[in-house]
């Protein structure tokens, strides 16, 4: 995917993932907290043996959410120490 593509796609993960976990961050930060999201969710399901992020489609953004939601997890449980 091409980095404009990225951009857009975190975009979305990231302000749905913000949404989930409840409080925004701000637009930039959900950006970069989706596309951070997105490897880390890649990283995930390549530990388990499943493809990542393949493209712009529903499972890659599944993918992607899933990522940043335990990215915003952890944040969370560092924050709080």
């Amino acid at each position: 995917m091409s980095i404009l593509v990225w951009i857009v796609f975190g975009g979305l993960v990231g302000l749905v993932a913000s949404m989930i976990m409840g409080g925004g961050s701000g637009l930039i930060l959900d950006i970069i907290l989706g596309i951070i999201g997105a490897a880390v969710g890649g990283w995930i399901m390549d530990y388990f043996g499943k493809s990542g992020v393949t493209g712009f489609n529903v499972y890659s953004f599944l993918v992607a959410l899933l990522g940043a939601v335990v990215l915003i997890a952890i944040a969370r449980a560092l924050r709080a120490r």
